[in-house]
């Protein structure tokens, strides 16, 4: 099923169950009580995760029962997307995909060449590096800010510190169980569901920071630069997340076709890995990293003040934002 987060055109927080070939929402909580009931899962998506198996089998159940209870359902179209997990317990980022590390150096190299044409032709000139060992030893991440989340047709405010704002396409995972010490072998029974992610950068500020290393600070993280959406998909809804077709299109023209194949760790064994003598809590949310040619950092295309930006995953769905610049 696909389960999203949504206000109402009163100001209400809803959970609601996508349905109507995406056109509708079915309010959990209030077919609960419809049918008699009070279910304490139904509050909010970290409730429902929390609530396991059971909450998503309440879920089904009264959708099954109430789907034709018209006051049930919102129109997606009178009410407002939020983030699916409008505050993650906590939000890692991972490097998975080998095109994208590789080309994503370079991108960083011709920024601080910005305005030289000959160390930039230089740069053009070079082969691409080869991939650095340590990403095929061990699945690398980063942890970000887990606060600054929105979802989808929200308009992202491009911080007023930076000139070169760019897009990642990325998916990941909601973590729907709790442990420490998972092994690979039981990793998916740890995956709630699947979910679009795009990683908004203010790539000059990246790139002042990244000789630091510490990793990204600023040029990852402004209110509303960690985009989730639209909604989250439940595992059982795609077997092999592994295939799916992936796009980028700003403003309507195609920037980038892949798929989601060739992660150098599953997410299976990323959990593996991060879980070592660390829990790893429920309503969790990890990326896959940007797909190889998803953002303007590889292929020199960054936004503008205005673009609406759509990040497409096969099975999952459609996240758009605008982004606007702030004046000074």
């Amino acid at each position: 099923m696909k389960l999203a987060t949504y206000q109402t055109k009163g100001g209400a927080r809803r959970i609601g169950l996508v349905h109507d070939n995406e056109q509708r929402l079915f309010d959990l909580a209030a077919a609960a009580r419809h049918a008699g009931r009070e279910v304490p899962a139904f509050a909010s998506m970290l409730e429902l995760i929390d609530g396991g198996a059971a909450a998503l089998e309440q879920a089904s159940e009264l959708f099954e029962t109430h789907k034709h209870v018209a006051e049930l359902s919102d129109a997606i179209a009178d009410i407002t997307l939020l983030s699916p997990l409008p505050e993650p317990r906590q939000m890692r980022d991972g490097m998975s995909y080998e095109t994208h590390i590789r080309q994503s150096g370079r991108g960083m190299r011709r920024l601080v060449a910005a305005g030289d044409a000959k160390a930039l032709a230089a740069l053009d000139a070079e082969p691409l590096p080869p991939l650095a060992d340590i990403y095929r030893r061990i699945p690398i991440y980063y942890i970000t800010n887990r606060m600054i989340v929105q979802g989808h047709d929200a308009t992202v405010k491009w911080p007023r510190y930076s000139k070169v704002m760019d897009y990642e396409l990325e998916y990941g995972i909601v973590v729907g169980k709790t442990g420490s010490n998972i092994q690979e072998a039981e990793a998916r029974d740890h995956i709630f569901g699947y979910t679009i992610f795009n990683d908004f950068s203010a790539r000059d500020q990246q790139s002042m920071e990244m000789p630091g290393w510490l990793g990204p600070a600023k040029g990852k993280s402004f209110d509303g630069a960690n985009v989730l959406g639209p909604w989250i998909v439940t595992k059982d809804e795609l077997p092999d997340p592994y295939r799916l077709k992936a796009s980028v299109r700003v403003n309507g023209e195609t920037r980038c076709k892949s798929t989601t194949a060739g992660m150098l760790f599953s997410f299976e064994k990323i959990l593996a890995h991060m879980s070592q003598d660390e829990t790893v809590h429920a309503g969790e949310f990890i990326g896959s990293g940007t797909i190889g040619n998803g953002c303007g950092l590889e292929t020199g295309l960054f936004l503008e003040d205005g673009d609406v930006v759509e990040l497409e995953i096969e099975g999952i769905g459609i996240l758009r934002n605008t982004v606007v610049r702030q004046q000074a």
